[in-house]
């Protein structure tokens, strides 16, 4: 029985999907009721437990063999790392309550920093938390979703900006959630040797810009990638709901990424390079009725008047 922690997010139930397609057994564990129903109906078995929850968590993994961890981000934390901390507390206490013998962690990028990356520093922790218990263990570090820039498509359609926290001209390695879904169920499937490190990168490195065209490419009008402001950042992250401290690591780990330090570790890990474009993405993920006519030659004139006073 395969344990999935996570199971309602995009690489998760991408993760479920993929296993019971071939016949594995599969348990998905998820906080909210509501969304048992479509875990149940591709065939998985379903249990209720918050991260938190340490009595729901040794439950769910009784009758494991695998499992499948993720340090969960809400964005509403007090404290980022110290929350972080006592949930992998409660993942080791389960995991000894349980006769689960491997374990398979979705990590980041940059996971090799102990600390001065923010946000990356869950995927270290991650990394570092079942290093004295007698469980395999196997990591995935994957790159920047393509998936994150879709949060942006409001402001693409209507002002036809892509607002980015990043330099517009900065390239990064980018790949597909589902894809990192597909090749993490594989690993699940596989005997790995203990401490295998992997790092997904996409195709090609991309950038805010590279985002903009795509998106422009698909919706037949002009898209402009405008970098926030460095003194909006807090600003902009607390209009949508960020804490102070999840703030501060957001900020943190953006300005590892933006100096470079944020990459692929490339010394003692696999290294893998995913298949999925950013444009065969953007494409397959913007809905049909999202896409407008062809722009003309006068709306593009319009649109960079508007880009203009939208970035000013």
């Amino acid at each position: 029985m395969h344990i999935i922690l996570g199971a309602s997010g995009r690489v998760g139930s991408g993760i479920v999907s993929h296993l019971i397609q071939r016949r594995e057994h599969v348990k998905g564990i998820i906080r909210d009721e509501k969304k048992a129903p479509q875990l149940k109906a591709l065939g998985a078995d379903v249990a209720i437990a918050d991260a938190n929850d340490l009595p729901a968590l040794v439950k769910a993994f009784q009758d494991g063999s695998t499992l499948f961890a993720i340090t969960p981000e809400t964005h509403h934390e007090r404290n980022v790392i110290g929350e972080t901390i006592d949930i992998l507390d409660n993942y080791r206490k389960a995991l000894a309550n349980s006769p689960i013998k491997r374990l398979v962690g979705l990590s980041s990028i940059g996971a090799q920093y102990e600390t001065g990356t923010g946000n990356l520093v869950m995927s270290y922790l991650l990394e570092h938390a079942f290093t004295a218990m007698p469980v395999k263990q196997t990591f995935v570090r994957p790159s920047y979703y393509f998936s994150n820039w879709m949060m942006y498509l409001e402001s693409v359609q209507e002002k036809g900006i892509l607002p980015t926290f990043f330099p517009v001209d900065l390239a990064l390695p980018m790949v597909s959630p589902e894809e990192v879904a597909a090749f993490v169920a594989n690993v699940i499937q596989k005997e790995e040797e203990d401490g295998k490190i992997y790092e997904l990168t996409g195709p090609a490195m991309y950038s805010s810009n590279d985002v903009a065209a795509a998106f422009s490419a698909v919706l037949g009008k002009e898209v402009k990638a405008v970098q926030i402001r460095r003194e909006d950042w807090e600003s902009t992250l607390h209009g949508i709901g960020f804490t102070p401290d999840a703030i501060r690591n957001f900020v943190e780990m953006t300005q590892a990424v933006i100096s470079g330090k944020a990459a692929p570790e490339k010394k003692g890990t696999v290294q893998v390079e995913l298949k999925t474009t950013l444009e065969a993405y953007v494409k397959e993920h913007i809905p049909a009725q999202a896409t407008v006519a062809p722009v003309t030659k006068t709306t593009k004139t319009r649109k960079k008047i508007a880009g203009k006073k939208a970035a000013a």
